[in-house]
């Protein structure tokens, strides 16, 4: 899941996707680059965004892999 948010980001920053009047998280990176000096704020936000998203998926899958494989309870 975590792969699949962040190809789907690239992809719309690179200008690759749905038409403009649709906001996502990419393509409000890619907008925001044009502002960095000014108001850095509008791709930062974009940016942790995904970030934290994929963060959390990240870590709650290795939560709940450590938790319910049972290849790894017989080692500890």
């Amino acid at each position: 899941m975590a792969r699949i948010i962040l190809m789907e980001s690239a992809r719309l920053f690179l200008g690759l996707g749905v038409p403009p009047p649709t906001p996502t998280w990419g393509r409000m990176l890619a907008e925001g680059r044009d502002y960095l000096t000014v108001a850095g704020w509008i791709a930062v936000f974009p940016g942790l965004a995904i970030l934290l998203t994929v963060l959390g998926i990240n870590f709650l899958g290795d939560g709940l892999r450590d938790m319910l494989d049972p290849r790894l309870r017989r080692q500890m």
